[in-house]
């Protein structure tokens, strides 16, 4: 019995604070008024450069140019050792620095796209949403990558430097 009212107890004990916290009254929600002349989209922020000369507008093309650069690295080693170029990104794992999880085409805020033939291959990296901060980018077996910020990339657009 003395143990049955030292559980109850102890329940009790603990159970009181989680009761005063679903019953104390929420504080009404203020509204601010709205503020003249305030953007309509929060600042974007300045990006800063991974290494000197690095073409990146954003984080997103960051990466985005960097996993064309690993691919465009794997399809050189791969041709190196085989004397054509992978069909499929997944003949490309262990080319290189080229992994598994690489073969997943969405890419955070881009989608590869990528064509291979024993002679050639294709690589594209299209933003889910083109803006200046997100351009598309295109490859092929050149090596030379290439981006628009209005438009698909493709062999006429601007070499990235």
């Amino acid at each position: 019995m003395k143990l049955l009212i030292l559980i109850i107890s102890l329940i009790f004990i603990l159970a009181t604070p989680l009761l005063a916290q679903q019953t104390a009254p929420t504080p009404p929600a203020q509204s601010a008024p709205p503020a003249e002349n305030a953007p309509s989209q929060p600042p974007v922020p300045t990006y800063q450069p991974k290494f000197p000369g690095d073409p990146a507008r954003s984080d997103s093309e960051a990466a985005a140019l960097a996993y064309m650069r690993v691919v465009i690295r794997a399809q050189r080693q791969f041709n190196k050792q085989y004397d054509h170029f992978a069909k499929t990104l997944a003949e490309l794992v262990h080319s290189g620095s080229f992994t598994k999880r690489m073969v997943n085409p969405d890419r955070g805020d881009y989608t590869v796209s990528f064509k291979g033939k024993d002679d050639s291959y294709l690589l594209t990296m299209t933003p889910k949403f083109q803006d200046a901060q997100h351009r598309s980018f295109y490859a092929e077996d050149d090596g030379k990558i290439h981006a628009d910020e209005t438009k698909p990339a493709d062999a006429d657009s601007p070499v990235v430097k």
